[in-house]
């Protein structure tokens, strides 16, 4: 038993420190922004097939920031990254990544997707103002769930900031502390 054990501590620890090292990279080109706008879109019209409340939201939206693929992973200590795209009126405006750090009784790694919605120009300009978001600190994010998403319309939408998570893959268990933070790509 304690082989078994040592082996998936191992596993999860070189998980670990695999999917940080590659979630901890940023653009270094046009291309690669290029290919970043592409997967944004690609899971923002995605998320509206799945989400019908999500097409509605863009489509009142002053701008939406769209992360395709966003990397989990921890055993007691964990954290997760990706990179997105900042969309005004359908086009690339900015780059952000996101990141954040865990600690508690958790083991596992997942990869999911998520999409703020920023319904006003002022949450929107404060956000790009910002040196740094926290979407943990910002009491104002409404996050919604894949039913809740269904059934949204704009009668629904009473907050100025929506948040849709999707594309949800892997297993990550476990109860932790964690706050997650985003900043633009220059």
């Amino acid at each position: 038993m304690t082989k078994t054990f040592n082996r998936i501590v191992r596993f999860l620890i070189v998980t670990l420190t695999a999917a940080i090292a590659l979630t901890g990279m940023s653009p270094a080109g046009a291309a690669d922004k290029n290919l970043l706008t592409q997967d944004a879109k690609a899971a923002l019209q995605s998320l509206y097939k799945t989400h019908p409340g999500a097409k509605t939201l863009g489509a009142q939206a002053a701008g939406i920031l769209v992360f395709p693929k966003i990397v989990r992973a921890g055993f007691v200590v964990g954290g997760s990254g990706g990179e997105g795209v900042l969309f005004k009126k359908e086009k690339a405006h900015s780059y952000y990544s996101s990141g954040s750090a865990s600690v508690g009784l958790q083991a596992g790694m997942q990869s999911f997707g998520y999409a703020v919605f920023f319904l006003t120009e002022k949450d929107l300009k404060n956000f790009q103002n910002s040196k740094g978001w926290d979407i943990g600190a910002a009491p104002t994010v409404v996050v919604i769930d894949a039913g809740a998403g269904k059934e949204f319309n704009t009668a629904t939408a009473k907050k100025g900031i929506y948040a849709f998570v999707f594309n949800q893959e892997g297993l990550m268990a476990g109860m932790a502390l964690q706050g997650q933070k985003i900043t633009r790509i220059k």
